[in-house]
């Protein structure tokens, strides 16, 4: 059997539901009892795909301003990004520049341009009329800063998180 380490940061701004989403999919539970992430926090979850054996290690990134530049020394091996963002805070999808900006600060970024993922957080919140962000809108924004790709998700429901992660 193959074997793979992926190193995975999920990063936006504080309350979107960065440690809800990867506690989501780490235990398969929806819990609101999380406290605010200080600094950083890591994950693993060991997954089978297409019959190769991944160490998937999630790196998540507090929001809060003061520990955004904490971000370009953890990212240094990242393969992958999540820019997590809430369906029902509009500033926290266009702040994506501010945070792209933080990351292009990484030693390493002009020789390892990950790919990033857009994740639109909370999508349970749309069936309360609870969206300020449209996905048409967002998928588009996404694209202007060379996104890999755009899902929606919600923790509470469990839409779509494993597909994200995978």
């Amino acid at each position: 059997m193959t074997y793979a380490r992926y190193k995975m940061c999920i990063f936006g701004d504080g309350g979107v539901g960065k440690t809800t989403l990867v506690n989501r999919y780490i235990s398969g539970k929806y819990s609101e009892d999380f406290k605010m992430t200080i600094g950083v926090d890591f994950y693993t979850k060991n997954i089978e795909i297409e019959g190769i054996r991944v160490n998937l290690q999630i790196w998540d990134f507090a929001g809060e301003h003061q520990f955004k530049n904490l971000l370009p020394n953890y990212v240094i091996g990242a393969t992958g990004g999540i820019f997590m963002y809430d369906i029902s805070r509009f500033y926290s999808l266009i702040h994506l520049e501010d945070w792209l900006n933080v990351l292009n600060k990484a030693p390493d970024h002009r020789e390892h341009q990950m790919p990033i993922l857009l994740v639109g957080g909370k999508s349970d919140l749309a069936l309360e009329g609870n969206r300020t962000v449209d996905k048409e809108y967002a998928l588009k924004y996404g694209r202007k800063y060379n996104i890999f790709d755009f899902f929606e998700c919600s923790s509470k429901t469990g839409e779509n998180v494993d597909l994200i992660f995978t």
